[in-house]
């Protein structure tokens, strides 16, 4: 009997693993396979990830600009007054608490390593390096994960509130919190498409899969989906325009 649920259980799980890999290939063919900066730094990764909780790309990424334009080098960061770094990335929000945590990891990050560097994580597995990034003061699963997919370009998909959102409706997941989410989800995660499956869904949460009144008329897998409250009334005023070349994503232009 445990044999057979063995079985049971890992056929499940390459079945959701197929299921994955279908909805990925339909996002590319919907918004192409997104570029992406093979040159980030993983200290700057963490930062502009602190800098992009609770506001759009567009703002944390003048943030980060003037951030680096006011410290040319981390270090400049670390020495810096906490006012000082605060009034620099004043246009991302919630300035004060964004400051401290930048401010803290780095004085984390020198106090282990000697150095402002995180090549140490380079020689950890994935739940290990999760671990550790998500024990700075300030930093969560997602902006731990963000650090490992984008600054050392691991096969680790993030969750936000879009995909936590978009995996439920569709039935690749069944969960209440986006921790929950990204554990189910990387677990049967096929290799090689984190960082697409990460980003075109997050663009299939801004415009189509929306939290309320999803456009699921036009929704390039509403045939693979199992949400049970569908809106199917077309509406051409409110029809999405997808600008493969215009749709900014900030950990893709950190540099």
């Amino acid at each position: 009997m445990k044999y057979r649920a063995v079985v049971s259980n890992k056929k499940r799980l390459d079945s959701t693993a197929d299921f994955i890999l279908k909805v990925n290939e339909i996002l590319l063919k919907t918004f192409g396979k997104p570029q992406r900066n093979l040159k980030s730094d993983p200290i700057d990764t963490l930062i502009a990830t602190i800098l992009s909780q609770n506001t759009n790309d567009i703002n944390s990424h003048k943030a980060f600009r003037n951030l680096k334009k006011q410290f040319p080098t981390n270090e400049n960061i670390l020495n810096a007054s906490l006012i000082t770094i605060e009034k620099t990335i004043k246009i991302a929000g919630l300035a004060k608490q964004k400051s401290r945590a930048i401010k803290n990891s780095l004085k984390k990050i020198y106090s282990d390593n000697g150095e402002l560097s995180l090549n140490s994580l380079k020689a950890m597995e994935i739940d290990e390096a999760l671990k550790y990034l998500s024990s700075f003061k300030g930093i969560g699963l997602k902006t731990a994960a963000c650090v490992l997919l984008f600054g050392l370009h691991w096969n680790v998909c993030p969750v936000d509130t879009h995909i936590h959102r978009i995996l439920n409706r569709i039935g690749i997941v069944n969960t209440r919190d986006r921790n929950k989410t990204f554990y189910e989800l990387n677990k049967i995660l096929p290799d090689g498409i984190a960082h697409e499956l990460h980003t075109n869904l997050i663009k299939l949460g801004r415009t189509i899969c929306l939290s309320q009144k999803p456009k699921c008329f036009e929704c390039p897998i509403n045939s693979l989906c199992k949400y049970e409250k569908k809106n199917l009334v077309v509406s051409e005023s409110v029809r999405t325009v997808i600008n493969r070349n215009k749709d900014f994503m900030l950990l893709d232009n950190v540099n």
